[in-house]
């Protein structure tokens, strides 16, 4: 037996989150009886509806997109700005992005229909770790890199422990290159941190998430999971959570 918004969200209806959401509107009913509480068990065997429409089961995609700076993590947008879901027409099933890059962000970012891939991905309880190179103003010295890896008081709170090191610097040391991994998911995390210690952001790119890098990715392109890379993925994933318990 499986809970109802996990399943839901393995046939492709959403986040777990979302589809928590569809259950708790009245939208789905399970052998004919409107369910909203979200939480119950079901099984295969039971007729589950959303909207009157049995659910289908899809089949599991998993992508990287390299997305410019410029575009909006979402697959639609009411001012008319470009979205995720401009670059990926041609993908014929539907899927959703995992988690998310702010507007003036690029880099690596994971589309799928697996509810509960993006759940693993975007929870909290499993810390998934996220590389950035950070390019910033000036060339902060040892000691704020320093305050950076152990931790930065934010309007949020404390941020939690931090990889940090540099990686490259213009000739004249007006801007450098920080390699930055944060195991966190708050709003515009990295250049808050950044600001904090006062070498702001000029430019952001997220190059992995966990052991998937964006390597050889053009910008604006996307491609399918290799099978070893989903397969790691999963792994690394799984390991986490065992730490977790």
């Amino acid at each position: 037996m499986e809970r109802l918004q996990k399943v839901l969200a393995q046939a492709g209806l959403g986040s777990r989150r979302k589809c928590e959401e569809l259950i708790s509107s009245g939208r789905v009913e399970v052998n004919g009886v409107k369910v909203t509480r979200p939480g119950i068990k079901v099984t295969p065997q039971d007729a589950i509806t959303v909207d009157g429409r049995p659910i289908l089961s899809e089949r599991k995609v998993y992508v990287m997109f390299h997305k410019p700076k410029g575009v909006i993590t979402s697959l639609s947008d009411p001012r008319g700005r470009r979205t995720v879901a401009d670059y990926i027409k041609d993908l014929p099933e539907r899927v959703y992005p995992v988690g998310r890059l702010d507007y003036d962000t690029e880099g690596l970012l994971l589309l799928t229909n697996d509810g509960d891939f993006a759940y693993r991905l975007t929870h909290p309880r499993f810390s998934v770790p996220k590389t950035y190179l950070a390019t910033v103003k000036g060339v902060p010295h040892g000691t704020l890199l320093e305050r950076l890896a152990a931790g930065i008081e934010l309007e949020d709170g404390v941020t939690a422990p931090a990889e940090v090191e540099y990686y490259d610097m213009d000739d004249e040391g007006k801007q450098s290159v920080i390699s930055i991994t944060i195991r966190e998911g708050r709003n515009r995390q990295v250049r808050r941190m950044f600001e904090a210690i006062g070498h702001p952001v000029v430019r952001l790119k997220r190059i992995a998430i966990g052991p998937l890098s964006l390597k050889g990715l053009p910008r604006g392109k996307h491609r399918s999971l290799a099978p070893e890379e989903l397969a790691e993925l999963n792994r690394f994933l799984s390991a986490l959570r065992g730490k977790d318990t």
